[in-house]
């Protein structure tokens, strides 16, 4: 079995985290930082069809990176799902990247929550370095031109007012 690199850089993350009291931030191998653009990439559907990370410009995108075996991303799932169906959040799109080994169990986990969004697997690590998700889950919000707004390390509820408030502020900030 692979293992991914945010795996290993968790757990020496959590391990330091216990050790010295605060978070390791280490950054993934050719990540887009925030300010800057995403590259091309081809995402793998796992609950619909592949499609180039491109196709989703002209508007905003959230990008939630997550795992089955991850406890917080399953915590947060719920709320990207309501978020995604909100009227007012029709302004932006909401995809999820699944960081997997095992594409059945990606699969297994989508169908037990009745996931509605559009996930994709990345078993190359691709989207992983590029977005930084040395940790997860982890949110990144992208302009309608695919330039990186923002991140989110850790569980949110994606639907509350804090979060809503933390997507508009972004989107509204990178309007000229």
């Amino acid at each position: 079995m692979q293992i991914h690199s945010c795996r290993v850089l968790c757990a020496v993350g959590l391990s330091c985290a216990l050790a010295w009291g605060g978070p390791v931030l280490a950054k993934t191998a050719d990540e887009v930082v925030v300010g800057a653009s995403l590259r091309e990439a081809t995402l793998r559907g796992l609950n619909g069809p592949d499609r180039a990370l491109s196709q989703y410009r002209g508007k905003p995108l959230l990008i939630n990176v997550w795992a089955s075996w991850c406890g917080p991303c399953r915590m947060e799932m719920g709320s990207l799902e309501r978020l995604a169906w909100q009227t007012q959040s029709r302004q932006f799109a909401v995809i999820g990247i699944s960081t997997d080994d095992s594409e059945a169990a990606a699969k297994a986990y989508l169908r037990s929550a009745n996931a509605t969004l559009n996930h994709y697997i990345d078993r190359a690590l691709e989207m992983e370095n590029m977005l930084g998700a040395n940790r997860l889950p982890l949110t990144v919000l992208v302009d309608a031109k695919g330039r990186v707004l923002g991140k989110y390390y850790g569980a949110r509820e994606w639907d509350s007012p804090q979060a809503q408030k933390w997507i508009a502020g972004l989107i509204r900030s990178a309007q000229p």
